[in-house]
């Protein structure tokens, strides 16, 4: 029986258009571990495959073919003799493939990359069969899946060789939004405010497999402090596997992440380079291109800025949370996070949080201000003052540059109850508006935007925001 797929939905009307398309599709589903990449792939097709099989990360090339010709086996009905080479296995894959006219034939490798073992030769062999056959046959849809990024974006994505541009189809799986995040949690009968979906998100982020392990008979702070901070916490040692089971060089991807979650708004690849005491080469180059596809971080340029100027900032909320309370922690609290409710640190850490939060769910702030169809650039300005002078430094962490000569300038608060502008933030707000236009010189109209959790308090400071967003506008699909 089949479970139903929450969200997706881009990615489904992806695979009926793949298998509508009457070509061959060789079609590559990447993404970070835990996001879902299997699930999605098996429970749309229904375990419906002319051919499935999934790599090992610790097996060696004899184990991985002998497990391939096993399926092989199950799905045609035939015996299938024992080979010795990833060619030979392709060519009985083949014979295979070619009996099923008239009709979609539908491969699935999981874990492709790990069928790669080391003078395997699995990649030509796999190479060749595309080439020489498989890429002529309209009725066939081979699908391939993997979590090892570094392998999946330079090896098969950035193929040189012989399979350079072969991948027809490609489907980044990103972190579930809000809107879907909610849809799961009804499923599994939980009874969370969208208030307390958020609280957990900021902690887990939109991976379902950490959304799973949440318990739909404890509150959020509970389900934290068992995941993380309990006797045999199932998340205390996850962020040391995630990154070792990526990246090959784990420890130098590590350096970088937390580097950038020791600075909010993130900080230019020279900053990185001068930082961490490294070489500025193509190794960093990967590296932050790697972090990028997986969601771990992001890239923009800042308002008024030089491409070369670009800044990386840490974005992934699990990773965040954990290195911020979990990474280090020595305490025998296990109930750590409930006691912290009240916290100056996890007030701060909350707003920060909720920040991202925004930043991940710029679609939806668009389509509540009606300018989902106007171009925009969205990115941040920093301002860092002249001491000499006098003059203080200033930042916006969010803004929307738009065509139609506007530039939303967004504050975004985390609250529990309706946020109250006070006058004297007020004044402050608006000094950083005309500072703002004062350097970058610009003749757009700038709007003052806040994004809230609970709304805005009524009072006179809120007549002069000219855009209000609310939890519920960050809600939406």
């Amino acid at each position: 029986m089949t479970r139903e797929i929450f969200g997706r939905n881009a990615e489904k009307a992806f695979f009926k258009q793949i298998l509508d398309s009457g070509k061959a599709e060789l079609i590559a589903v990447y993404g970070r571990r835990r996001i879902g990449k299997t699930f999605l792939v098996r429970e749309y097709f229904a375990d419906k495959f002319d051919f499935y099989c999934t790599g090992s990360l610790l097996d060696n090339k004899k184990t991985q073919l002998a497990r391939f010709c096993q399926q092989l086996s199950s799905h045609s009905g035939q015996y299938t003799p024992q080979v010795e080479s990833w060619d030979a296995a392709f060519s009985l894959l083949k014979n295979h493939l070619a009996t099923i006219k008239d009709r979609p034939a539908i491969v699935f490798i999981d874990e492709f990359p790990w069928l790669d073992t080391p003078r395997s030769k699995f990649l030509s062999a796999f190479e060749i069969f595309w080439n020489s056959w498989g890429c002529m046959q309209d009725n066939l849809k081979f699908i391939v899946c993997g979590s090892a990024t570094t392998w999946m974006t330079n090896k098969l994505l950035g193929n040189k060789g012989g399979l350079h541009n072969r991948v027809t189809q490609r489907i980044h799986l990103g972190p579930f939004s809000l809107y879907e995040t909610e849809q799961f949690f009804k499923s599994r009968k939980f009874a969370f405010t969208r208030q307390q979906i958020l609280d957990a998100y900021m902690c887990l982020g939109g991976t379902p497999f950490y959304l799973e392990k949440l318990d739909n008979h404890l509150s959020v702070p509970q389900n934290i402090d068992t995941l993380f901070f309990s006797k045999n916490a199932k998340l205390a040692d996850e962020y040391n596997f995630l990154f070792q089971s990526l990246f090959n060089d784990s420890i130098a991807y590590k350096r970088v992440i937390e580097l950038l979650a020791s600075k909010a708004c993130g900080i230019t690849r020279a900053e990185i380079v001068e930082s961490l005491k490294i070489t500025d080469n193509g190794v960093l180059t990967e590296i932050l291109k790697n972090l990028e596809s997986c969601d771990f971080i992001r890239s923009y340029t800042a308002f008024g800025k030089h491409a070369k100027e670009t800044m990386f900032q840490m974005v992934d909320l699990f990773s965040l949370f954990y290195l911020r309370y979990v990474k280090g922690y020595r305490g025998r609290d296990e109930h750590r996070w409930s006691n912290m409710i009240d916290s100056g640190s996890k007030n701060a850490w909350s707003g920060y949080a909720f920040e991202q939060v925004c930043l991940q769910h710029i679609n939806q702030i668009k389509q509540k201000l009606g300018i989902s169809g106007i171009s925009s650039d969205v990115c941040s300005w920093r301002h860092k003052g002249d001491k000499s002078k006098g003059e203080k430094g200033a930042q916006i962490d969010l803004l929307i540059d738009r065509r139609d000569g506007v530039i939303n300038l967004c504050e975004m608060k985390y609250a529990n109850a309706p946020f109250l502008i006070s006058s004297n933030y007020m004044e402050t707000v608006k000094a950083r508006r005309e500072l703002f236009r004062q350097v970058t010189k610009t003749r757009k109209a700038l709007y003052l935007t806040f994004a809230t959790t609970c709304g805005l308090a009524p009072n006179e400071q809120r007549n002069d925001v000219q855009s209000e967003i609310t939890l519920d506008d960050l809600f939406v699909e």
